[in-house]
């Protein structure tokens, strides 16, 4: 099983679309990996050789930021936003949409389930 960046590639699946499964790797990203590695993006994940696999390690390792430490890189970046007390840093503080969207109706995914109003009374 190829293990890359510590994720599990699916083994029947083409490098090129395997790659996808590291995050921070997308389809653009992983056929110019696969080209700078000399390896053609229709081959197997199962079919690589050791030699293959350690050149698309290689690559991913010296020119691009994946799994963990990219993970790292954007909380710290909404940790910073928040600390500065700007607009965006704000909207990540309260849990609302940060670009722009409208909030009168949808954005359900960032503000939860719909709560009901309460009303006066008991009826």
């Amino acid at each position: 099983m190829a293990r890359i960046s510590g994720v599990d590639l699916p083994r029947d699946k083409k490098i090129g679309i395997a790659l996808t499964y590291i995050f921070g790797i997308g389809r653009t990203s992983a056929s110019k990996i696969c080209e700078s590695a000399n390896v053609s993006a229709e081959t197997r994940a199962n079919a690589l050789s050791e030699e293959e696999l350690r050149r698309i390690r290689e690559v991913i390792d010296s020119g691009y930021k994946v799994e963990g430490d990219l993970r790292r890189e954007i909380s710290m970046n909404i940790k910073r936003l928040m600390d500065l007390g700007c607009y965006r840093g704000l909207r990540h503080r309260r849990g609302l949409p940060v670009r722009g969207q409208r909030t009168h109706t949808n954005a359900r995914t960032r503000k939860g389930p719909k709560r009901g109003v309460a009303r006066k009374g008991g009826r």
